[in-house]
Formats: structure tokens, sequence, C-alpha cells
């Protein structure tokens, strides 16, 4: 029978245990890698991005938001809530009015790295 593997193929049947076992004990828990695919998740849509660079410079509220970025208050609503829910942006209210903020550094840190990785 013809290997079928192609280019990415051991010339070897066996795997390289030590270096397997390394590495195993060294992956996240599933859980936790699901709970990364989900920030991924978040940081794949180009308003939500849009929204939280705008949030680098300055709180804002949803009326600000929609104004700057050409959408519905509904819209960036909608965004919100998701960036919300994955802890990426934080809300306090003054009044009736909501304001919004990057949660905390690390939002700006992932973004900043993704930035310096699309322009090398």
């Amino acid at each position: 029978m013809e290997d079928r593997c192609g280019l990415d193929c051991c010339d070897f049947i066996h795997a390289h245990e030590d270096v397997v076992e390394r590495v195993r004990r060294e992956l996240p828990e599933e859980d936790t890698l699901y709970d990364l695919t989900e920030l991924f998740r978040i940081f794949g849509d180009s308003t939500r991005v849009r929204i939280l660079y705008v949030l680098f410079e300055a709180e804002m509220c949803v009326c600000d938001l929609a104004a700057l970025l050409g959408m519905t208050q509904s819209a960036i609503s909608h965004q919100l809530r998701a960036l919300k829910n994955a802890r990426l942006v934080k809300s306090r209210r003054e009044g009736k009015t909501v304001f919004y903020a990057l949660a905390d550094d690390h939002v700006k840190t992932i973004i900043d790295q993704g930035l310096e990785h699309v322009a090398e």
C-alpha cells in the first residue's frame, strides 16, 4: 500500500515519545483551550475590533461610538454586549448614560501584538 501522507509524513513509524509526553503535560485543559478559542472568535469581527481600538483612546457611551463608527446605537450595543460577555470591555453608569472602556491592559496588548504581526 502506498503512503498517502505526502511531504508531512515521518520516515519512521514511531513517535518521539519523550517529546510527545513532555508537550502533552504542557497542554492546557480542554476547557481553557475552548475559552481561548472563544476569545479569538470575538476578535474575528472587524466591528468589534474597531470598537476596541476606539476605546484605547477614550471611554465612550453608545451614542458616541455610533456617531464615530457610522453605525446604529442598536448595532453598537449588540457588539458591546459580546465584548462585555468576553470580559474585554467594562461599563460604568453616570446618571442615565453608560460609558464603556477597555476591561484591562491585556486587551490593548492583544490588539497591539496583532497589529505588529500583520505589519511584518
